[in-house]
This record gives C-alpha cells, sequence and structure tokens, in this order.
C-alpha cells in the first residue's frame, strides 16, 4: 500500500468535513473528539438511549468503544448499531478490556451477531480474546507474550469469519481483510505512556472510513497514529508528549507521511 493513497484519504477526510457519531468512554473522550477534528472531521458523542440512534442516522461513521462500559451505553451503542446498518454507515467497534471482562466479551460476540461492523479493532489481547475464547488477560493492556507473526494469522482467521476488517494494535499494527494482512511498523513507546491512544486509533480509523471503507482506511489510522508517535517524543513528559501528538495529528506533512511510513504486506494462510 502506497504513501500517496493514505494521503489521498486523509485529503478526502479534510474537503469532507464528516460527521463521526462516537460512543465511547469518558476516560478517552476528549482525546477521542480532539483526533476527528485534528483529521478534519467532526465529532457527535452522544450516548442517551433515546437520542443516540437520532444522531447516527445524520453522520457518516460510527464508533462503538466498550471501554468503562454501562448499560447506559450498551443501550445506545445496540439503537445505534441498528440505525448504522439500517442505513448502511460504516461501523467501527472498538473492543476495549473483552479479554479481562466476560460481560463486555459476551456483549461484545452479540453486536457482532447481530450486524458485522465495517472494522473490529483491539488490542493484541483483545482480538486474541475474540478468537479463542478459553484466552483471558488482566487489565485493558496489550499482552506482551503474543507474537505478530500469530496474530496476523489470528486477524486473519477472523477477518474470514466475519466477513470484515479487522485491525490488531501492538508494537506492530496488524490490518487484515481475510486475503492477506497489512504490518504498519511505526509508531513509538511513548504513545502507551498517556491515555487512550488506543481508544484514538479507533477514532481516526471511524474518521477515514467516511470516505474509503477497505483496508486502506484502517492502515492510514494506523500509520497516522504511528507516525504522529514517533514526531512527537519528548524527554519533557506525558503532558509534552500529548500536546505534541495533537500537534502532528493537525499538521502531519504529506511528505512525512510519505518519508517515514514502513508497512509490509503478507499472506497469512489459517491454520
Amino acid at each position: 500500500m502506497k504513501a500517496k493513497q493514505l494521503n489521498e484519504i486523509r485529503e478526502a477526510v479534510r474537503a469532507m468535513s464528516p460527521l463521526v457519531h462516537c460512543i465511547t468512554n469518558p476516560v478517552s473522550i476528549h482525546s477521542c473528539a480532539d483526533v476527528i477534528l485534528a483529521s478534519g472531521g467532526r465529532p457527535v458523542m452522544a450516548e442517551h438511549p433515546k437520542e443516540a440512534a437520532e444522531i447516527t442516522e445524520t453522520a457518516q461513521a460510527l464508533l462503538l468503544n466498550l471501554g468503562n462500559i454501562t448499560d447506559i451505553r450498551m443501550a445506545s451503542m445496540r439503537c445505534s448499531a441498528e440505525a448504522a446498518s439500517r442505513r448502511q454507515i460504516p461501523v467501527v467497534l472498538d473492543l476495549v478490556g473483552i479479554a479481562c471482562s466476560g460481560l463486555r466479551r459476551t456483549y461484545a460476540t452479540q453486536l457482532i451477531r447481530d450486524g458485522i461492523p465495517t472494522v473490529i479493532k483491539g488490542n493484541y489481547a483483545e482480538i486474541y480474546a475474540l478468537g479463542q475464547e478459553a484466552y483471558k488477560s488482566a487489565g485493558v493492556d496489550a499482552d506482551g507474550t503474543l507474537r505478530t507473526e500469530d496474530m496476523a494469522v489470528e486477524v486473519t482467521a477472523l477477518a474470514k469469519r466475519y466477513r470484515c476488517i479487522v485491525l490488531a494494535s501492538g508494537a506492530v499494527d496488524i490490518v487484515g481483510d481475510g486475503k492477506g494482512c497489512c504490518l504498519v511498523n511505526n509508531g513509538h513507546p511513548q504513545l502507551s505512556r498517556i491515555t487512550g491512544t488506543g481508544c484514538m486509533l479507533g477514532a481516526l480509523t471511524a474518521c477515514f472510513l467516511t470516505v474509503e471503507q477497505g483496508i486502506a482506511a484502517a492502515v492510514t489510522a494506523c500509520a497516522v497514529m504511528g507516525i504522529c508517535g514517533e514526531l512527537s517524543v519528548t524527554e519533557r513528559g506525558n503532558g509534552s508528549f500529548y500536546t505534541n501528538l495533537m500537534d502532528s495529528l493537525s499538521v502531519l506533512p504529506p511528505k512525512e507521511l510519505e518519508k517515514r511510513l514502513h508497512i509490509t504486506e503478507e499472506v497469512y494462510e489459517e491454520v
């Protein structure tokens, strides 16, 4: 996948200024809104069950994030998912915490059963938990013992099973569509030192899905987040890194993406 295609997706979003409806957690809601704004989109963060579907119907993409789950958001997500299905609006389902919570895993499975999202997203542990029922992890962090090679096979299997795009975020982000995988080798460990970068990646993915509903939308999100993370590294501390990250997301030059982009494409057979 070429940098030119990714930059064209970014430019299309800025030209369109799409509305992205996010039902997400209060831990990262502000950051998710900011990354959509930085990319040229317009965020709306409505979660009341009596208005969620109505607002989804006016949006160009929907993000459902399972972090810090509540009964209210569970009801709203179901209503909005149904509305998105009726209107053929692309949906990102971010599987936050399903590796450590039976409630979230069961709920995510129900959402997928009722209507396959355009993109299923999670960190390595969350994507592995979706495919391997017996697997369990502590907390919402990625599992460092899961190898990229094994996760690429898992991503491919899930993408084939659900006939959708699957994004597994980690030191190397993996995006698969059932035919093959793109491995995005951009990023920096400092991204894991601030809250919600995984949630921000989900919001970016939803934003880019408004103009491109193939695998390139999720790849663009991974590349942009990773490269902006590299550009934002600082020794001043987490607060300065967060500010730098938002600045980088707002003004990332196309030539900088071309220079730093590190993607490999592989074909993985399900075992």
